[in-house]
């Protein structure tokens, strides 16, 4: 038992005797079933504990109360890790009510065979419960990950209790890192519900947090943007961490040996991370974790029976099932008379979205010889062309294909004011001449990096890929580098003149120096030669048409009348629209609104 605010007591329990959680994850930490009271003129408690700690939860709970009675319990969620005690609670307090959602009152009659029909308040999306100083406001949050769930915030201590989300595996006493068991966690209960998490993280960012109070996991206090940030990477499929990971069966050790041959080669060429599981032998969930956190998987199993190695069908099935999405795929197979395995796999991803396969697929008779060692030199090469590439010993830096990714795209133009570097995105990028090459980039006036480039004549264009999502065009378009450091959550890569380039969601770069300038009034363009140009990948450009379509937000406009900014989707609602208006996320002017249809 501790004190989370001067009224907000912990009292929940820390279970060190399961072996496997939900009867499938391994929980060497144990596990922490977290349930809160809210102290005031009306006491509530939020959630209750697994059936196992009924006595010491009843024991933490009295001493909170200190000879007082609740008024509510308030459940979140029904999983019986939560729930198993609301009868024994009731029957303890005959005075108390239950606040919950219609859904979850519903399970309640089908675990207790009641559903407290005389001691029940039903609420639901914006309904609220004053308990004195405190007043609770409910935000419902179905599917993440039962449809019955809701989370409270409390705007007093501005404390959001978040269910079962932001939760890890580990008892509270547990000394791990806070985002392995976190993700593993998420995507192995919650990853299918990333539209839903989505939609709750646009709830809570309308909140002022300062403390997350999960079921399950520590309290976070902390450098909450860290948290919040990660599940947003998690729930939008996004790729976390740099790296490629390796998951493999292997019969008689012949794909194994390919695997480690791999894995040395990626190395080599400049992989950050390789993350090898042997699906046979490796905690599945860890595998299905790392699967979510890279960027590129390669699948490697046997043909089996006419189709492939069970422990790899049982992998994909878990990837396939949560979403899988957003990720470069490459696949190794073996089989001694009729291979099939790349096709199985291939098929069985199918349904997913955004996945590109790799051009080489390594096929092993048997065992390796020297086609296969070359296939897998090959596909090694293919996987880490971007890694060659960012590193100046390795990099082509005079790679002038890197033009032929400027059409109308989206780019991000990076420069340095000699304290910090700063970017922003630009649409306007043409190669104006081929002998000598000269590329014009157009600037508004009013942005700071037209200043800075001005001054120090030298710029950076970064070609985005389809890859980007729309933080980067928040982070690099929404606001002023004279203000923010554009930088601040991730460190750059850096070219020959200093300037940075981004490490992830571009498909080429080109360092330019400005040969002449032309004032168009609003607008400055600036006609630059290449000193250096690289590709990184072969990734699709980004262009402004493809933005639109698939990575800027649809605009909430359901039931509003006003206007809104086609460049971010921000919605003014009123009758009319100021000539002067600015839009306050992206900083453009009335003429980029339109009216709501």
């Amino acid at each position: 038992m501790k004190n989370i605010t001067s009224d907000i007591v912990y009292v929940g329990v820390n279970d060190r005797k399961t072996d496997l959680f939900e009867g499938q994850y391994v929980v060497p930490e144990g596990m922490a079933y977290n349930s809160y009271v809210i102290l005031d003129e009306k006491i509530a408690v939020m959630d209750t504990v697994d059936k196992n700690f009924t006595h010491e939860w009843l024991d933490n709970l009295e001493k909170a109360l200190g000879g007082r009675k609740p008024d509510y319990l308030v459940v979140q969620h029904m999983e019986p890790d939560h729930s198993a005690n609301i009868a024994n609670f009731m029957k303890n307090f005959p005075d108390a009510v239950i606040v919950s959602s219609a859904k979850a009152f519903a399970m309640m009659g089908n675990f207790f065979g009641t559903d407290f029909a005389d001691r029940r308040v039903v609420v639901g999306e914006g309904d609220t419960l004053a308990l004195g100083r405190h007043t609770l406001a409910f935000v419902t949050a179905p599917m993440v990950h039962w449809p019955e769930v809701i989370m409270t915030y409390d705007a007093a201590d501005k404390v959001l209790f978040s269910a079962d989300g932001f939760g890890k595996f580990g008892a509270l006493d547990a000394e791990e890192d806070w985002a392995c068991e976190a993700r593993r966690y998420y995507f192995g209960i919650v990853g299918k519900y990333g539209a839903q998490v989505q939609a709750v993280l646009k709830k809570a960012a309308a909140l002022d947090i300062r403390t997350i109070c999960p079921l399950h996991g520590p309290i976070l206090t902390e450098n909450l943007g860290y948290y919040l940030n990660l599940y947003n990477i998690w729930s939008s499929y996004g790729v976390e961490s740099e790296g490629i990971v390796i998951a493999y069966t292997s019969v008689y050790g012949h794909t194994k040996q390919a695997v480690e041959l791999l894995a040395e080669k990626l190395k080599a060429k400049g992989c950050p991370k390789v993350a090898i599981h042997d699906l046979a032998r490796d905690d599945m969930a860890e595998a299905v974790e790392d699967a979510f956190r890279y960027g590129r998987i390669v699948l490697a199993t046997t043909t089996y029976n006419a189709d492939i190695f069970p422990f790899m069908r049982e992998f994909i099935t878990h990837l396939t099932e949560r979403n899988f999405q957003n990720r470069t795929v490459a696949l190794i197979e073996n089989g001694s008379w009729a291979p099939l395995a790349a096709k199985t796999m291939r098929g069985m991803l199918e349904g997913c979205k955004n996945l590109t396969f790799a051009d080489t697929t390594v096929k092993i008779t048997s065992a390796l010889n020297e086609t296969s060692k070359e296939q897998l030199e090959t596909l090694a090469q293919e996987l880490c062309r971007d890694y060659l590439a960012q590193h100046d010993e390795t990099a082509n830096k005079n790679d002038l294909s890197a033009l032929f990714n400027i059409g109308y795209g989206l780019y991000v133009v990076t420069s340095n004011d000699g304290r910090k570097d700063n970017g922003l995105i630009v649409n306007a990028v043409t190669q104006v001449t081929s002998a000598p090459n000269r590329v014009a980039v157009t600037i508004n006036k009013q942005n700071y990096s037209h200043h800075v480039i001005k001054q120090t004549g030298v710029m950076n264009v970064n070609c985005l890929s389809t890859e980007a999502p729309f933080s980067v065009f928040e982070n690099f378009g929404f606001q002023s580098g004279r203000n923010v450091d554009k930088f601040a959550d991730f460190a750059p890569l850096r070219s020959d003149n200093g300037l940075a380039f981004l490490p992830k969601y571009i498909n080429s770069f080109m360092s330019l120096k400005v040969e002449d300038y032309l004032d168009l009034d609003t607008h400055g363009m600036f006609i630059c030669s290449i000193t250096e140009a690289r590709v990184i990948s072969d990734k699709e450009t980004m262009t402004y048409t493809y933005y639109q379509n698939n990575v800027k937000p649809k605009p909430q406009t359901e039931g509003k009348k006003g206007f809104v900014c086609k460049i971010c989707g921000y919605v003014y609602e009123g009758d009319e629209l100021p000539e002067d208006f600015i839009c306050p996320l992206c900083k453009h002017g009335a003429a980029d609104f339109e009216p709501i249809a």
